[in-house]
């Protein structure tokens, strides 16, 4: 029989591969992770403000349906 540690440690491995997961599904349809965003915009360019959770999602979503880019793709 697993111990509470055990059971807590296989819980929280449980959880990151979720989150894994989760994250490469939202990547392979365009959707970026925000936190890891907003990371990067701090170590990278301490200088810019990030874009609020709403622009860049509005971004991610425009690039994905090349919206801006002169091709004309539409999806519908």
């Amino acid at each position: 029989m697993m111990g509470m540690a055990a059971s807590q440690g296989y819980r929280e491995r449980l959880k990151a591969l979720g989150k894994c997961v989760c994250d490469g599904a939202r990547l392979m349809v365009g959707q970026g992770d925000y936190g890891a965003y907003v990371a990067h915009i701090a170590k990278t360019h301490p200088d810019q403000a990030p874009m609020t959770e709403r622009e860049f999602f509005r971004n991610r979503e425009n690039a994905r349906f090349g919206v801006g880019n002169g091709s004309g793709f539409r999806c519908c």
